[in-house]
């Protein structure tokens, strides 16, 4: 499995200095950060919003991504986990990071039916335009265009009613 962060510049509070290399003595071995990964990935997925927020706050990066591009928080919103979705925003999660298939999390939440995701992600200021499709195509091709409103795009012509 592969892990990554939306970004390669240092988080705040990081150091440039030279990190010791892992080792099986300190329990920091590839395996075991991998093995952690995949559970925080699975908390993600089941809607264990206590356990990621512990995590998270304890210096897991909010925007850890799987081997697929996908965030903690595209896996919460694409299984409708709303309690996951809002602990991740409320820490700062990239609500408009695209998966490695060009996919956002709000246009998965709208794939899934998932609305409360989607409230939440909208008044987070997610992207209705972001990645491919977007969450106004994806709306369209569902008939949730009652959902667009939320970001301030007209239902009948996809276009922003007001400035973002």
């Amino acid at each position: 499995m592969s892990v990554s962060t939306s970004s390669d510049a240092p988080r705040p509070g990081s150091s440039d200095a030279p990190r010791p290399e892992p080792s099986e003595a300190d329990g920091t071995d590839e395996h075991g950060v991998e093995e952690l990964a995949a559970r925080l990935f699975e908390a993600a997925r089941n809607g264990d919003a206590v356990t990621l927020a512990a995590y998270v706050d304890a210096g897991v990066p909010v925007d850890l991504c799987n081997d697929k591009g996908d965030s903690l928080l595209m896996l919460a919103a694409y299984h409708g986990r709303t309690d996951v979705v809002q602990a991740l925003v409320d820490r700062g999660a990239d609500v408009d990071r695209l998966n490695d298939r060009g996919q956002a999390p709000v246009a998965g939440a709208l794939f899934k039916g998932e609305d409360d995701v989607v409230r939440v992600l909208a008044r987070a200021g997610a992207d209705p335009y972001a990645g491919h499709p977007t969450a106004v195509d994806t709306a369209r091709m569902f008939g949730r265009e009652d959902l667009l409103p939320l970001f301030g795009v007209d239902p009948e012509t996809g276009e922003r009613t007001e400035p973002s």
